[in-house]
């Protein structure tokens, strides 16, 4: 909840900032919703500072008169007798620090240096949509949609975007022989597949390159199933059941489903193939149970210099390429939203504050860098989704403001209390869709 937390301040200190710029006085700033776990008040107007009990969103509550009696001598302090200017800017404050806050993330990554793996292709599944359209294995992705790319976490974004624009990915690739090939491959109408959580590169039949890492034992747990079941050190699994095992992670992959079921490993031992009956046993896992037998594999090949690459830039030039990302990620966030409601997205990539929590820990766990880069992603979300016209957002009362400002009076107090009802349903809606996809992902 770290980093909800951080990203709920960076958005509620924008609203608080300038409000306190405007002149409009500023009773509460609360972390949080409920009951307040701490509270302090500060500086001449008794500020009241507060972290409270539910760590899932926050506020900045300002004098209003709307909302009771205001004292005479703080009247013309209050929210809704500021200019129209003034509210409408505080209003605006909070997206506007989430953006900013993607920026100076963005702009430390690029100074710090951004790792990233050269965009060369592995495995390539036969019959699939890059096998159609002529890709193989070794071909180095050099563009997509005509845009240059140089990593995977660069193609990965550039495809989704192609992906959108009319199901059809145009990618430039250079074989390993030297010479450049232009590809299209077509996706139309699997969009929706395509675009559920991790599904892409799957579904379009082709895997980024990785090291040959052998299914080959190194060590074995004493007691566990393996060690019961005969396993040894040195011994090269190449079958469970009928599958092939083609590496160490096809192994994991497939025994992580094969919990607390019996198995039968064909095993390639110095003495001879073996035939090994295995009690699968399990564990819990990112709030799931899988399989697993007690062994660990040998280490994989190293990884050759050249298929790692670096994006970094001095701290003037960082700056332009920063908002130019920022621009990108809320761009592409949007299509992907409007894009949603047209059915050809994925729902399945609204997440609630459970996967948030656990892909936060995952990306923390990778460095810095992949942790800043996650922040971004989650506050240009943030500032976008709270200009939504939700009554209930900062978008909703926006457009309240705007049309104040073109009729010339407030909108009457029944209609903003209808918006705020309905509005207050459709986040409800959201969020228990959004608890949903969280519950769905725990259980696959």
């Amino acid at each position: 909840m770290l980093a909800i937390s951080v990203l709920v301040a960076v958005h509620e200190f924008g609203h608080f900032w300038v409000a306190r710029k405007v002149g409009i006085k500023v009773l509460r700033f609360s972390i949080g919703f409920g009951k307040p776990l701490w509270m302090k008040k500060v500086g001449p107007d008794q500020l009241e500072v507060v972290l409270a009990a539910i760590p899932l969103g926050g506020y900045v509550k300002m004098l209003d008169e709307r909302e009771g009696d205001v004292p005479e001598q703080d009247r013309q302090r209050s929210f809704n007798q500021a200019p129209m200017w003034a509210r409408m800017a505080v209003l605006a404050a909070g997206p506007a620090a989430n953006f900013l806050f993607a920026i100076v993330a963005y702009w430390i990554m690029f100074i710090a240096g951004v790792p990233g793996v050269t965009p060369v292709v592995g495995e390539v599944t036969p019959a699939s949509l890059a096998a159609e359209a002529g890709m193989r294995g070794g071909d180095q992705i050099v563009q997509v949609g005509g845009q240059d790319v140089n990593t995977w976490e660069a193609t990965l974004l550039v495809l989704l975007d192609d992906l959108l624009d009319d199901g059809r990915i145009g990618i430039k690739v250079n074989s390993e022989d030297g010479t450049s090939r232009d590809l299209v491959l077509d996706a139309q109408g699997r969009e929706s597949s395509l675009t559920e959580p991790g599904a892409l590169f799957s579904g379009l039949g082709m895997q980024p390159w990785r090291p040959y890492w052998p299914a080959r034992i190194e060590r074995v747990d004493a007691d566990g199933p393996a060690q019961r079941a005969g396993m040894r050190i040195g011994d090269r699994i190449v079958a469970v059941g009928e599958v092939p095992v083609a590496d160490w992670p096809g192994l994991v992959e497939q025994l992580q489903g094969l919990a607390g079921q019996q198995v039968v490993l064909s095993v390639e031992r110095d003495s001879g193939p073996q035939i090994l009956t295995v009690d699968v046993g399990s564990m819990e896992r990112d709030g799931r149970t899988v399989g697993r037998i007690g062994v660990e594999g040998v280490r994989p090949d190293p990884v050759p210099e050249s298929m790692y690459a670096s994006t970094n830039y001095g701290v003037l030039a960082a700056i332009p390429v920063a908002i130019t990302k920022t621009w990108d990620m809320s761009a592409l966030t949007l299509r992907m939203m409007g894009k949603m409601l047209e059915g050809v997205v994925s729902p399945k990539n609204i997440s609630g504050p459970i996967n948030i929590a656990q892909y936060a820990g995952f990306s923390a766990s990778l460095g810095f860098v992949a942790f800043l880069s996650f922040l971004a992603v989650v506050s240009i979300s943030l500032g976008i989704i709270n200009l939504m016209p939700v009554p209930m957002l900062d978008g909703g009362q926006l457009l309240y403001h705007f049309a104040e400002l073109v009729t010339g009076k407030p909108l009457p107090e029944r209609i903003q209390m209808v918006g705020h009802q309905i509005g207050l349903l459709m986040l409800a809606l959201l969020m228990t869709f959004a608890f949903y996809n969280d519950i769905a992902r725990l259980l696959d």
